[in-house]
């Protein structure tokens, strides 16, 4: 067709004439111009006519096919028993999502629960005052839903999962011993194989027992009960308030009758030990079913590890197998079969997904092992379908203190019956204002392997997509109850973990220290008065509201003295300077990062803000170099592809978008704020009728076999120019990632003590902090929170994808060294350019 019409183009420019004629009323205008014009358009307008019959031809041939169908006979379509319309990802599976909760409902009428006694006072069969009336708290203890709570260690012990798992052990300690008598070449040694594996089995089988037994929960509806009275009580001496939102527990419920066979499971982000008894708490006095909790085997300690499995917790190892390349098959068959019975039985099931508590007060990446096996249960028919709820956890002030120490490359101390009691005594003796809990919409499980069937695989280039097959391979040896040794299997618990903390994340509520300890480290950290800095917290409740929830209410400058005040002159000084109150952050290292705890809880919503403007900040340095004598601009298309790399540096840090998102739809959502903020500018090409036909007409001669309208929408004529008058808010962003660029320089820096040589980890980390520490103190860097092993880790990590680094475990210690073409100051010279554009100063 190309062809055809180019030759009938050249057959036009051949016999055309020169007549002598004006064209658009100018004086010197050759006629034939204009003839020349119209005949390419009447060839254009044939094209045209002719594509569109051919488009008319199909239509009515699909629409015939349309009608045949539906005058059928429908066949017969066998539904599954549970339909789960509304409880899918709007993002996911827009065709059968609803929205659960209204947003606007959501952000209002929240309530305190520390006051909430819906089951004293009156009683529906009763005419006059009972004695709940003078007894709230107790009445409502007594009167709760009882829910049975059934012990599932018996069936674990009996199952054939454990059975396999424990021969397997067996056999693998014979060929053990087998290997080791050949090694020594001890021929004088006898050994009967069948009499050592039938003493293995029988050591093995033990050991099951007392797996199980110092693992199990021990729910029970009475110490529920007892424990909600004492909470009653003891919650409001240090809380000024357990903030929940009733709607929210409607809309669990109605999730739960719809669903009455699938069992909730509650995700929530960890940042304190009271986020275990809190959740269950609020669930029981709202008459859901309280859940299991998974926790650390860290927390057995005595009288409270006994507390705690009263209260549904069941203890698991952190580290699941003890010597490093050698599964635990039995522990990991304990814990399988013991979650899969529980989920049987119809327990509901609460575990953190980051694994322990953030050290950091953001996100951390998720770990996949538990909800692997709450997916293979799925998968294995043992449930029909689980529901999914995020639940999202803050405090105005953390109850357990701050992680300053660990931050700064010192060992997490053990919990132990002291330290608990200490902390105790500590905690009844101050104030930590407001706790605030939001259970999100629920998602069915079902609907997020459907979705989930066809995934990007790389979260930062959504172009390229492919269909994923999941393979469901039973095996007694693996803690996931399949080996996922599958890039599918993988992908899927991964996508499905990211996808619940993303959302956690989003509706996390802000609260008030939260608020100013973030304008204080990105606005303000040589200080500000208060009317300005009241002024700057009625912007940011501006910007924030309809987008996430805000977690307090009031007059600014009221807001900004109790935040203060609740935080102690520790980490905020107030003073008086010309009769006006003057807030300033302590920026010593321990106190700045204790502060920037509170401040990340909002960095993740100004991540993606800051990384565009950062980038653009880098393409002007490097233009500016290039170019000094000319004004700054920048292609869409350059921009995002610098994005993207921004993105990828940060992978670990944050999880910039949910898996059935696209990233680039972000960016250019992103693009839109920060214009209509007037930090950037994207003049509009203006193109005469004439250039908007022929570049259209062009695109239709290269895409003549696309059965799609196409309009020209130009890409790399979209310029990006930075404002004047944007500078301090672009400043004001480029501070929101500037520590995290600043840790990650440094550990690249660092790595120059690692040419012809490898390190402990451990080692390599303390010099990283040091490395941090020393740039702090000689002012080289002003982000005293840069000092950060989380971010330091987390930069290995990236390390280790680029192949920059290669980590090995010898007998144990991980040893970390530096890849084959990085091990020479070349290579690290260029790690350390490519980091240095996510530092912005």
């Amino acid at each position: 067709m190309v062809d055809v019409i180019s030759a009938r183009v050249q057959d036009a420019f051949g016999t055309w004439r020169l007549p002598t004629n004006v064209q658009n009323g100018g004086e010197n205008t050759r006629p034939e111009e204009r003839i020349s014009t119209n005949q390419l358009r009447r060839v254009g307008d044939e094209h045209r006519r002719r594509k569109a019959y051919i488009k008319d031809l199909e239509k009515k041939a699909i629409e015939k096919n349309l009608y045949e169908i539906k005058e059928a006979t429908a066949p017969t379509v066998s539904l599954p028993e549970q339909q789960n319309h509304g409880l899918a990802c709007r993002h996911c599976a827009p065709s059968t999502s609803e929205v659960q909760l209204d947003p606007v409902e959501r952000r209002r009428d929240v309530k305190n629960i520390l006051t909430i006694t819906q089951h004293a006072g009156w009683r529906p069969d009763s005419t006059i005052f009972d004695w709940g009336g003078w007894f709230p708290f107790l009445a409502q203890c007594i009167r709760l839903k009882k829910s049975p709570y059934p012990q599932v260690s018996g069936t674990v012990l009996g199952s054939e999962r454990l059975r396999n798992a424990i021969e397997q052990a067996a056999q693998e300690a014979v060929t053990e011993k087998r290997q080791t008598l050949q090694k020594d070449d001890d021929d004088e040694v006898t050994f009967d194989e069948n009499s050592y594996y039938v003493e293995m089995l029988r050591k093995h089988e033990k050991r099951a027992k007392r797996l199980i037994w110092d693992m199990r929960s021990k729910l029970s509806d009475v110490m529920l009960r007892i424990t909600s009275w004492v909470l009653y009580k003891l919650l409001p001496c240090f809380l000024s308030g357990v903030v929940a939102h009733p709607a929210q527990v409607e809309m669990l419920k109605a999730a739960a009758a719809k669903s009455p066979k699938a069992p909730l499971i509650f995700l929530p982000l960890h940042r304190s030990h009271l986020d275990y008894i809190l959740v269950s708490f609020i669930l029981l006095n709202n008459d859901i079913r309280s859940p299991i909790v998974a926790a650390g085997e860290n927390l057995r300690i005595p009288f409270f590890g006994s507390l705690l499995r009263g209260l549904g917790a069941f203890f698991i190892k952190r580290k699941i197998d003890p010597v490093v390349g050698k599964k635990d098959v039995v522990y990991r068959a304990v814990l399988h079969t013991y979650m899969q019975e529980a989920l049987k039985v119809g327990h509901n099931v609460e575990f953190f997904i980051e694994g322990g508590r953030t050290r950091t007060g953001k996100p951390c990446m998720p770990k996949n092992g538990v909800l692997s096996v709450i997916v293979d249960a799925f998968m294995d028919e043992t449930i029909p379908d689980a529901l999914l709820v995020p639940v999202s956890v803050n405090y105005e002030r953390l109850v357990d203190g701050n992680f300053v120490y660990e931050q700064l490359g010192q060992r997490k101390k053990p919990e132990s019956f002291r330290s608990a009691i200490s902390a105790i005594w500590h905690i009844l003796h101050s104030r930590y204002g407001l706790m605030r809990i939001d259970f999100n919409e629920p998602f069915s499980l079902r609907e997020l392997v459907k979705s989930f069937n066809r995934l990007s695989p790389d979260p930062f280039r959504s172009s390229d997509s492919l269909t994923r097959r999941l393979q469901h391979n039973p095996s007694s040896s693996s803690l996931y109850g399949t080996d996922i040794v599958r890039e599918e299997q993988r992908s899927l618990v991964d996508n499905i973990s990211r996808h619940v903390v993303y959302d956690c994340a989003s509706a996390t509520a802000v609260m008030t220290t939260n608020a100013v300890a973030f304008l204080l480290l990105t606005r303000f950290r040589d200080g500000a008065t208060l009317s300005v800095l009241a002024e700057a917290l009625d912007d940011l409740r501006g910007r924030l509201n309809g987008v996430k929830d805000i977690g307090f209410t009031g007059d600014s400058k009221d807001i900004c003295q109790y935040a203060a005040d609740l935080l102690g002159p520790n980490m905020i000084t107030v003073e008086k300077r010309s009769s006006q109150l003057f807030f300033k952050p302590v920026t010593m290292i321990p106190n700045v990062i204790e502060l920037s705890y509170y401040s990340n809880s909002l960095v993740p919503h100004f991540a993606l803000e800051s990384i565009m403007i950062t980038a653009l900040n880098a393409l002007a340095k490097e233009f500016e170099r290039r170019y000094p004598s000319r004004e700054f601009s920048v292609g869409k298309d350059d921009l995002f592809k610098a994005c993207l790399d921004h993105c990828d540096i940060l992978r670990f840090e944050f999880i910039l978008n949910k898996p059935c998102q696209q990233i680039d739809k972000l960016l250019n959502e992103t693009l839109d704020r920060l214009r209509d903020r007037d930090l950037i500018q994207i003049p509009q090409v203006m193109y005469t009728e004439e250039q908007k036909w022929s570049r259209r007409f062009a695109m239709e001669l290269e895409s003549d076999d696309s059965d799609d309208d196409r309009h020209y929408q130009p890409t790399n004529d979209e310029m990006v120019h930075l404002t004047s008058n944007g500078h301090c808010e672009r400043l004001v962003l480029m501070s929101v990632l500037a520590p995290y660029g600043h840790t990650y320089l440094a550990v690249a820096v660092c790595l120059r003590s690692l040419l012809g040589t490898s390190m402990v980890e451990s080692e390599f980390i303390k010099n990283c902090v040091s490395e941090i520490t020393s740039k702090v103190e000689n002012l080289e860097c002003k982000f005293g929170e840069s000092v950060s092993t989380d971010s330091i880790r987390n930069c290995i990590k990236v390390f280790e994808k680029w192949s920059v680094i290669e980590i090995s475990s010898c007998t144990g210690v991980r040893m970390i060294s530096l890849g084959p073409m990085f091990d020479n100051n070349s290579g690290i010279d260029n790690t350390i350019q490519r980091i240095q554009k996510v530092v912005p100063f």
